[in-house]
């Protein structure tokens, strides 16, 4: 899978949350997030002016930009959890500080479940 096949992906499956994601469809879609947001955030800054410090303010071009990838990004993020069998409700371990963080990095790398799984077909294969 490569980049634009992965964004075309995501979004063609805005908020399906059944079935499961390869490894490089999420990190090619988190690749996708990070330039975009780096990209609105740089428009904001040339078209609105500076943001202030003292404020956590967020432009309007990379809110809504943030505002348009958020379900994708949900469900691609369920989706890859389905992949290496667990369910989508470990997504809130996000939650907690550093430890949440460093256990949904480590999953996020993990080679996903061979063959089918209680979530649907390997998606390799398909």
């Amino acid at each position: 899978m490569n980049f634009i096949t992965a964004v075309k992906t995501c979004f063609s499956k805005y908020v399906t949350f059944q079935g499961r994601a390869r490894r490089a469809e999420y990190w090619w879609w988190t690749l996708f997030v990070l330039i975009g947001n780096a990209i609105f955030g740089g428009a904001d800054t040339i078209f609105f002016g500076v943001p202030d410090p003292d404020t956590s303010s967020v432009g309007v071009l990379a809110g809504l930009f943030s505002l348009a990838v958020f379900l994708p990004g949900l469900s691609v993020w369920v989706r890859r959890l389905h992949d290496i069998n667990r369910s989508g409700w470990w997504a809130f371990l996000i939650l907690i500080p550093i430890i949440g963080w460093v256990i949904m990095l480590v999953w996020a790398l993990t080679k996903g479940t061979e063959g089918a799984n209680r979530f649907g077909p390997d998606p390799i294969t398909e």
